[in-house]
């Protein structure tokens, strides 16, 4: 029977009872299938209250963007400003500004939270 994830054993019988389904074929709306997207659902919640997963610092968010879109360091140049801002901004020397931040996020499609935290 199903139930909340209240501690770390049960957290652990969860997450091996879910490896276990799996590792079957499952038929699609099958009861175990239902059972294994319920367990997603309870493994989920209690990793985000017990284990939450910081934000990336946002030097690392904007590069790990660049880095997914196939740009340079160079290509910032437009959204940041002169190539010397942009090396500054990246060698953690200057802060980004509100403009920065909100033309990153429109430009880039960076999340918000990602360009904010630890600010």
């Amino acid at each position: 029977m199903l139930h909340p994830i209240r501690n770390e054993n049960q957290y652990e019988e969860a997450l091996v009872r879910a490896s276990k389904l799996i590792r079957k074929n499952l038929l699609p709306n099958s009861k175990e299938s239902d059972e294994l997207e319920i367990l997603t659902l309870l493994v989920e919640k209690y990793e985000e209250e017990h284990y939450p997963i910081a934000p990336p610092h946002p030097i690392e968010a904007i590069k790990f963007r660049l880095d997914q879109l196939g740009l340079k360091t160079s290509d910032l140049s437009p959204i940041l400003g002169y190539r010397s801002r942009v090396s500054e901004i990246l060698g953690g020397k200057r802060k980004l500004t509100l403009s920065m931040v909100r033309a990153l996020h429109t430009e880039l499609n960076i999340p918000l939270e990602s360009l904010v935290s630890r600010y």
